[in-house]
């Protein structure tokens, strides 16, 4: 099938406007049909061009089972969706409108109701939908999985009750920035829900530990949590999460300052397969509270700890000793950490086939000894070393000399910070050479 596929684009067969060339001569319609299913949303519409039975081929509802809309999104408006909807009818499976800002809820109502088999929606920074949106899905598409509504913004607890009501199979909701959604609405939705595997929450501000503790009491399944910035919950609600979603896989939970070490006990204890922790900005988290989660968090392959000031080399220990497939660490402003974590970093299980990117911005008292200690990391792919006064060039070129294909990411401020402009406040010149 590629190979007839690479004949067809690359045009060794002559197209002309009769039914009567070559390929569909040798070619039956059937296998035709199926060459055509692997082609683009532009790649069809060119065959739909080429002859009259083509046109036929190309445009049949089969070969529309997933669309995405993202490269077109400043074109796309609502009758362009009513239209791909009235051509798709039940085949389509999977669209992505994400950006597409002129689509709104009219539009919405007749995909709903000519696509009643769609299992995956992306809407995400659609701005003019409403609840009305969600009120279509839930009476027309009871077969929807995932729902991307990240940064819609008129979304509110309606929408959730109105999903729990008609979409019973969601598996993955997304409701990033949909502010006006509190306790309610989440407390609605995960009754009703109980396959969902992903949450992403972020930035809904309202949230409290009361929405948390509905998730934990009814989605067992949970594996991805997403409560960035979610500023008022506290070690209550996810202490809750932890002892009721064991799945859990994947935790972002940065700028949430209210958080203590009993998080990471509580993961440890009840979240064996954690695989990513986003803790960013957390700044009452200590080595204490990551000891216990490297030594029972084995598969740990990601870890955001930027910002959590009170960490020290202890727990980059813990972690070369327990977490032997990390990848990514980000210990950007954790200004306790010295050479003296990062050579245990280089020297644990980790280090010589796994560890991807290291970020060290802010990080003042590592010195060029650290980029010593990297130098057998093999998989290192980017270091950021962004303000980190005692590296040098020669540290970054020596590196470079046992890992020449990785990117360096620093800038040298100059020795005298330019004088400030405008206003009383000194300002420092980010003035940089980018390695």
């Amino acid at each position: 099938f590629l190979k007839v596929e690479s004949l067809i684009l690359t045009g060794r067969y002559m197209f002309t406007n009769s039914d009567e060339a070559v390929i569909n001569k040798k070619l039956p319609k059937e296998l035709l049909l199926r060459i055509f299913s692997f082609l683009d949303v532009v790649t069809l519409c060119r065959c739909a061009q080429v002859s009259r039975s083509w046109n036929v081929l190309a445009l049949d509802g089969s070969n529309w089972q997933r669309i995405d809309l993202f490269d077109f999104q400043r074109d796309i408006e609502g009758r362009v969706v009513e239209n791909i909807s009235k051509r798709c009818g039940g085949f389509l499976r999977k669209l992505s409108l994400r950006g597409c800002l002129g689509v709104g809820d009219s539009a919405l109502r007749t995909f709903s109701q000519n696509c009643r088999n769609i299992e995956l929606l992306s809407l995400n920074g659609c701005t003019k939908i409403t609840d009305s949106t969600c009120n279509s899905l839930s009476k027309f598409c009871p077969k929807l999985k995932h729902l991307d509504l990240a940064s819609c913004t008129s979304i509110t607890n309606l929408s959730l009750k109105a999903l729990s009501e008609g979409c019973p199979l969601l598996e993955q909701l997304n409701i990033s920035w949909c502010d006006q959604v509190t306790k309610d609405g989440i407390q609605a939705l995960v009754r009703s829900c109980p396959g969902l595997k992903g949450l992403f929450l972020k930035g809904c501000t309202q949230l409290e530990d009361e929405a948390l503790k509905h998730i934990g009491a009814h989605c067992p399944e949970l594996v991805t949590l997403n409560l960035q910035t979610c500023s008022q919950i506290t070690d209550e609600g996810l202490i809750t999460i932890c002892r009721g979603c064991h799945r859990l896989q994947s935790l972002c939970v940065s700028g949430c300052a209210n958080i203590t070490d009993a998080i990471l006990h509580a993961l440890g204890q009840n979240c064996p397969r954690l695989r990513i922790l986003e803790i960013a900005r957390c700044s009452q988290l200590t080595d204490v509270g990551f000891t216990t989660l490297a030594r029972n968090c084995h598969e740990l392959e990601k870890m955001d700890l930027e910002e959590c000031v009170q960490i020290t080399d202890g727990t980059l220990i813990q972690l070369s000793i327990y977490c032997p497939c990390l990848q990514v660490l980000s210990l950007s402003h954790c200004e306790l950490i010295t050479d003296d974590g990062i050579r245990h970093l280089g020297s644990g299980p980790c280090a010589h086939d796994r560890l991807e990117v290291i970020e060290l911005d802010n990080c003042p008292l590592i010195t060029d000894a650290s980029l010593e200690h990297l130098k057998n990391c093999h998989s290192l792919d980017r270091i950021e070393l962004y303000d980190c006064q005692q590296i040098t060039r020669a540290g970054i070129k020596r590196l470079r000399t046992h890992l020449p294909n990785i990117k360096v990411h620093a800038y040298f401020a100059p020795v005298t910070p330019p004088p400030s402009v405008g206003g009383s406040r000194q300002r420092f010149c980010r003035c940089c050479v980018l390695l």
